[in-house]
């Protein structure tokens, strides 16, 4: 992977671990398991944020359930076929396992990429505003990854109109957000996976809008 493709997706998570590693799958001959990382906001709640991990980085003293862990690596989307239609998937992919700085914020995601999808721009009972966008990230061998975010406030305001393959640097934080679905007779919890949004900023203008108010 070259340089430019290693920077535009960076992820640095810190958190406990709250499950065993659970096969994922195998890709040339190396094999990665999915753990799931329980990331704490400003506030008082926390994410819980599914990771990827290689069998070389599955140290057993290390990831094990309760550890606390640092990592850095990005923050990737694949489909798979569930209930038998295809689904994205998120996933934190990891490269390193780093030493555990308290003086840092524990969930930092970097991104650029380019809008893929008509921004969705809408109002909260509480006139708060809101815009969910798709942002399409390079990555090698011609691949992508398809990453949903969500603005708030003035950065609602500032990406709402903006067109489709327009290229874009996000700075934020990953969260999981539980929400009902009804399924033929019953209603089911399911959880999301974003990008909240701190700041953005279009690629080659100087403007840079900011949230202070993400937690």
């Amino acid at each position: 992977m070259n340089y430019e493709m290693m920077n535009n997706n960076k992820v640095y998570l810190m958190g406990k671990i709250e499950s065993k590693p659970v096969f994922s799958h195998e890709t040339f001959g190396e094999e990665f398991f999915e753990i799931m990382l329980k990331v704490p906001r400003l506030s008082e709640h926390c994410d819980i944020i599914p990771v990827t991990i290689s069998e070389k980085l599955l140290d057993k003293d290390i990831i094990k359930v309760g550890n606390e862990i640092a990592i850095k690596g990005q923050f990737r989307s694949y489909n798979k076929i569930i209930d038998g239609s295809s689904k994205l998937v998120l996933t934190v992919f990891v490269r390193e396992i780093v030493e555990i700085d308290k003086n840092v914020n524990p969930n930092i995601i970097e991104i650029v990429g380019y809008i893929c999808k008509n921004p969705i721009y809408r109002t909260t009972p509480f006139k708060r505003e809101i815009c969910d966008i798709l942002v399409a990230v390079n990555r090698a061998y011609n691949k992508s990854d398809y990453l949903p975010c969500i603005a708030w406030g003035r950065n609602a305001k500032y990406i709402k109109d903006v067109e489709v393959g327009t290229q874009i640097s996000i700075i934020g934080r990953i969260q999981s957000r539980e929400y009902q679905k009804r399924v033929e007779d019953n209603t089911v919890t399911k959880t999301a996976y974003e990008i909240s949004i701190n700041k953005i900023q279009i690629v080659g203008e100087e403007e840079i809008i900011e949230d202070e108010n993400i937690i």
